[in-house]
């Protein structure tokens, strides 16, 4: 599922899309998917296309989904899997991958997804 979260984030043209594996860390979740978009309306594109996706294909809705207004940076839980999709501007200063910096990370380039 979570794979499936970053294809569908590449085909909308995130970038840096990194895959953390958050089992044995934390409970509330087994992967955090990270990505970015260029602009604000980038973001919204790519957190539509990801709901799409996992709702049609794999049958699951996110359980809440914030920040989609301002879409600077777009939370989805599903559970199992937390996707997290930034402008560049917030993902610079959030750094949300560096604050997991001890779980296993995946850099997801979109051409092997």
């Amino acid at each position: 599922m979570a794979l499936a979260a970053a294809q569908a984030a590449a085909e909308k043209k995130a970038r840096d899309i990194v895959l953390i594996d958050m089992r044995g860390i934390v409970v509330y979740t087994d992967y955090m998917v990270v990505c970015t978009g260029s602009t604000a309306r980038q973001t919204k594109a790519i957190s539509d296309e990801i709901r799409r996706v996992l709702k049609e294909d794999h049958k699951i809705s996110a359980r809440r989904v914030e920040g989609e207004r301002e879409a600077e940076w777009i939370l989805m839980d599903y559970l199992d899997i937390v996707v997290h999709i930034f402008t560049p501007t917030a993902r610079d200063f959030y750094r949300l991958d560096r604050l997991w910096g001890e779980a296993p990370q995946q850099v997801l380039e979109p051409s092997a997804l």
